[in-house]
């Protein structure tokens, strides 16, 4: 499967129901996009990076660019959609 997505202006934090070592959660921004057959998605997204020999600069310039959500907001997800 390929998707492609864009970066939102929404943070949302993800808790797992059990105790863990993330029990107060990870903030994570909400990316939206589609799949390669036209399937809309939602990707909640902590971290993000670049191999350093890439252009950063461009790499960062581009993430700060961000929109807001779409109207489907995002209320959950079943932990059985969180690696």
């Amino acid at each position: 499967m390929k998707i492609t997505i864009e970066s939102t202006t929404k943070i949302v934090s993800v808790s797992p129901n059990t105790a863990s070592s993330f029990a107060s959660g990870i903030q994570c921004r909400v990316w939206e996009g589609m799949t390669d057959r036209g399937v809309k998605v939602q990707c909640l997204i902590p971290r993000i990076a670049a191999l350093a020999d890439q252009n950063l600069e461009q790499f960062e310039a581009e993430l700060q660019e961000q929109h807001a959500p779409s109207s489907a907001d995002v209320q959950a997800f079943p932990m059985r959609m969180i690696l």
